[in-house]
């Protein structure tokens, strides 16, 4: 008896059904991809998407980033019907925009419009990274220069949430135009002594981090964002050196320079409405 009570026996692993798998809601829980801890994603929506371990900043489509800024129902959209077509004729860019407007809810990679900030009138461009990865063509540049010279002709404060990977490619020289097309409308609202504040979200590359996205009167970013035009590798093999780790992050930038400020999302709101407050009477220049 006491032989079999300690004689070595077989262990199995037991392994959940397919019925048990499928009791556990999809997108429940999610992993943080800095820190590798995983917490509930309901945990991480109440925190404005940023990792409550490590601070870490997820990303916000423009919906989630209109919510938590602006004030309750006071967001009216500009140009919501314009599209995308396919003027290069490149091969299936009309279903890829397609199964992008299903996945994302938008039009195009570009929410633009007018709102207010704690009682603060602005005008407004946010950017989408999970359409066409934030990629600018004509209808994001129209768009965009469309809500600039609204903020020029009403005499509000411009804002842009920047989340691009950079020009275009389906629209070749089309999409490279809107760097010089936007950059004109914006000096214009300067010349006018319009005010215009960028804020740079993870991540703004290629054209538009050379073009709108670095002429802000306040050029901001949130901790930890992508901000740059080539890639590193191409850096690298460019100039045959080995760039720092933190190259191209908001904080490398801010250290060089080259942003004014970097802002948690928590006091996002906070500071853009200090800063408009400052500018502007009610909003208005």
């Amino acid at each position: 008896m006491l032989r079999d009570f300690f004689s070595k026996k077989k262990r199995y692993a037991s392994i959940p059904s397919q019925e048990a798998k499928q009791d556990v809601p999809e997108g429940l829980m999610q992993k943080c991809p800095s820190c590798q801890k995983i917490f509930y994603r309901k945990e991480l929506i109440r925190n404005m998407n940023v990792c409550p371990h490590c601070d870490h900043h997820h990303s916000l489509n423009a919906f989630e980033r209109i919510e938590h800024l602006f004030d309750d129902n006071s967001f009216e959209e500009w140009d919501k019907n314009m599209i995308s077509t396919n003027p290069l004729q490149f091969p299936d860019y009309e279903e890829k925009l397609e199964k992008d407007r299903l996945k994302s809810a938008l039009n195009e990679a570009v929410i633009t419009g007018k709102s207010s900030l704690n009682g603060n009138k602005t005008a407004v461009a946010i950017m989408d990274s999970r359409f066409r990865m934030g990629s600018m063509g004509s209808v994001v540049g129209e768009k965009i220069t469309n809500a600039i010279e609204n903020a020029r002709k009403e005499k509000l404060p411009f804002i842009i949430f920047t989340a691009s990977g950079g020009a275009r490619m389906q629209e070749g020289v089309l999409s490279l135009m809107q760097m010089g097309k936007t950059s004109v409308a914006l000096r214009r609202l300067h010349e006018e002594g319009g005010l215009f504040i960028s804020v740079m979200t993870h991540p703004t590359t290629g054209g538009v981090s050379a073009s709108f996205a670095s002429v802000g009167d306040y050029n901001f970013a949130e901790p930890g964002a992508l901000i740059g035009f080539a890639g590193r590798r191409i850096i690298e093999q460019t100039i045959r050196e080995k760039l720092p780790d933190d190259f191209q992050t908001a904080e490398f930038l801010l250290q060089h320079g080259q942003l004014d400020k970097v802002i948690h999302r928590h006091d996002m709101k906070a500071t853009l409405s200090t800063v408009l407050d400052i500018h502007c009477k009610g909003g208005n220049i």
